[in-house]
């Protein structure tokens, strides 16, 4: 399976070059990257060199496809792209891995859209995934923590941190916890969300609600720039905090005085990706994840817009 990566800088702290490195990695090459213009398609080109990938640059999508021979594309673009590059990708019959949030929120007719990518993505066949990684790690957050038994969830609480401020900080940093929720709880519905704090200190309450009861539900996003920027989620006060060693890049949970390695959920996201395209199946953050935590989002995100009037 041959793979294009649509936006493979890091301009705004995107992870192009991260997905790009894993697709490599795992078995996809990496044959051609989409940039906005030729100066930053070349540049991104230029910067997977350093993973031993050999891309070309092009700077016209309907030009990249004519020319490649491409099965899949990875968009990791902004969110406000991602509508035009689903739907151009899937009319070419390519499966797609795109970058949380799915669709940007501020759209108004989002549902429409979300269900019409879907649809067809579904009559032709091909596959399509959400990058949203930290579902992937919750086997070691069980091995840290203990067993989750949906039953017996009652709160859920976790922190982000997001180097953007006020309203960019939904769809930035909210499809992580929503991902978490659906894959431990499934398909859930929300209460009206409570929003306080700051523009760059940000809280979020609100209750969800599954076939397994009522879980509350605790979001802090606060800003921060720095590398490695904290992260940590729970359920009912077990909570994993994440550490990186940064020289080589290796991922830990901490719970207490415990320390447990944790494979990095990109890579895992990426991995879930191609053997889905492979296998036929569905990605686990493919069709049922994507449209329960896309409708979500815009929830919240409206109501943080409401609530600013």
């Amino acid at each position: 399976m041959n793979v294009a990566i649509i936006g493979a800088r890091r301009v705004r702290n995107g992870i192009g070059e991260y997905i790009a490195n894993y697709f490599q990695k795992n078995g996809a090459p990496v044959v051609c990257v989409l940039g906005t213009t030729e100066e930053t398609s070349s540049l991104a080109s230029r910067s997977l060199k350093r993973y031993g990938i050999e891309a070309r640059p092009y700077h016209d999508f309907a030009e990249m496809v004519s020319r490649e021979d491409i099965q899949a594309v990875a968009i990791a673009s902004p969110a406000e792209s991602h509508l035009d590059f689903l739907k151009a990708s899937l009319k070419r019959g390519l499966s797609v891995f795109c970058e949380k949030p799915f669709l940007d929120p501020s759209r108004e007719d989002l549902t429409d859209e979300l269900d019409d990518i879907l649809e067809q993505a579904w009559a032709e066949g091909n596959t399509v995934a959400m990058n949203s990684q930290w579902p992937f790690c919750l086997g070691a957050y069980e091995e840290l923590c203990g067993s989750l038994m949906p039953a017996g969830v009652r709160r859920f609480s976790i922190r982000l941190s997001p180097i953007c401020s006020g309203p960019a900080m939904i769809p930035d940093s909210v499809p992580h916890a929503l991902s978490i929720l659906y894959a431990v709880l499934g398909p859930g519905t929300i209460s009206p969300p409570v929003f306080s704090g700051t523009d760059t200190d940000m809280t979020i309450e609100f209750t969800y609600t599954s076939a397994h009861g009522s879980c509350a539900v605790t979001i802090a996003l606060i800003q921060q720039s720095e590398q490695p920027r904290p992260f940590w989620f729970g359920f009912d006060d077990r909570i994993a905090r994440r550490s990186i060693e940064t020289a080589r890049y290796e991922i830990f949970f901490h719970s207490g005085d415990r320390r447990l390695r944790v494979a990095d959920p990109l890579e895992l996201s990426v991995r879930d990706f191609i053997e889905a395209c492979s296998s036929g199946r569905e990605p686990v953050t493919g069709r049922g994840h994507i449209v329960a935590t896309t409708r979500l989002l815009k929830q919240i995100y409206d109501a943080y817009s409401l609530s600013r009037q």
